[in-house]
């Protein structure tokens, strides 16, 4: 009695050790072209068309892509592969497939006056420490910005030059000089983008004009609300004031992680209008293109009656000379109309 169990249970393990081995294993007439860089498998073998007619559509088109999805795995996992945190990593190939690009490759940026002076000059740019010892507070400090070293602006005392004025502030003046190296800075900083963008530098606040419209007024008041530190998330507005228009939208960007729904529908609408052999049709397009079509026929109709007679030629033509024609008002028989009334 044991012996046959025994050998049922042989039997039905080395069935199902095939049953995995066949799920693995798929034939096909002609060898796939594989593209490992993309994770792409090209099946140039003709699907069955009896097949495709006899069984279900959709039940047909998965099992071949199930089949051809294994034929992919499979030639993954001959490549060279390495463990990285608990999980076997394989490296892929370079990709041989172009594929076309979304978007233009980024232009590069255009150099500075600064960077074109220093390659004309052959200045190298040379790196320097964050901190440096002031010799004033006997400690560490940044070389720029907020409590660096050697700010000429915290000075207690301040010697006053032969050749300046005596009732001049010079604390005032070396605060001024410092925002006008700031405004210097800015401004060079705007001409550079503007030089890398080929267009000009764009003016601070409202411009000069005649007399500035409303909207030009609105988007000088919108511009001075959000010049501050919390770009005016924290300003007082007035009362019966009214957002701003035409001040742009911002940007909402597609996620990199989560669900991908989205962008799968979007793909999917572009390879669809792709694959259609029909033409999609703009509707307003074409309305206005027949409407332009019919004028200019209207015109073209027009244009041709109006050289068949000419005003003068249906008036009794070119008349030169006294005499000529009938007498104004008296044309055809009719009587005249000039001169006075008389009174019945």
């Amino acid at each position: 009695m044991a012996a046959p169990v025994i050998e049922e249970v042989l039997a039905k393990a080395e069935k199902d050790e095939a049953e995995k081995l066949k799920l693995i294993t798929v034939n096909k007439e002609l060898d796939l072209e594989f593209d490992l860089g993309n994770l792409l498998a090209f099946d140039p073998n003709p699907p069955n068309v009896t097949a495709f007619r006899q069984q279900n559509t959709d039940c047909f088109l998965r099992a071949l892509a199930r089949d051809n999805t294994q034929l992919l795995i499979n030639q993954v996992w001959t490549l060279p592969n390495e463990r990285a945190q608990e999980a076997v990593v394989a490296r892929l190939p370079d990709p041989v497939t172009r594929l076309p690009r979304e978007k233009p490759l980024p232009r590069p940026r255009a150099p500075t006056r600064w960077e074109e002076f220093a390659k004309l000059k052959g200045i190298q740019k040379k790196k320097k420490t964050n901190l440096v010892w002031d010799e004033v507070n006997k400690e560490w400090r940044r070389r720029w910005g907020y409590k660096r070293a050697k700010d000429d602006t915290k000075d207690w005392l301040i010697e006053v030059p032969h050749t300046a004025d005596p009732n001049e502030d010079q604390f005032a003046k070396r605060t001024k000089a410092k925002k006008e190296r700031v405004a210097k800075n800015e401004l060079n900083r705007l001409r550079n983008i503007a030089r890398s963008d080929k267009g000009k530098v764009p003016g601070v606040g409202l411009l000069p004009t005649n007399q500035p419209t409303k909207a030009e007024l609105g988007q000088a008041m919108h511009v001075a609300k959000v010049s501050t530190a919390s770009v005016g998330r924290f300003q007082d507005k007035l009362p019966k004031e009214k957002e701003p228009k035409n001040m742009g939208k911002k940007r909402k960007f597609q996620p990199l992680i989560g669900d991908f729904s989205v962008e799968k529908n979007k793909q999917l609408e572009i390879l669809k209008i792709m694959d259609s052999r029909k033409p999609v049709l703009d509707i307003n397009k074409a309305v206005n293109r027949q409407m332009r079509e019919e004028d200019a026929v209207a015109a073209a109709k027009r244009r041709k009656g109006g050289k068949k007679g000419g005003r003068m030629r249906q008036q009794g033509g070119n008349r030169k000379g006294k005499g000529k024609g009938p007498a104004r008002g008296k044309q055809h028989g009719n009587k005249g109309f000039g001169g006075k009334r008389k009174n019945k």
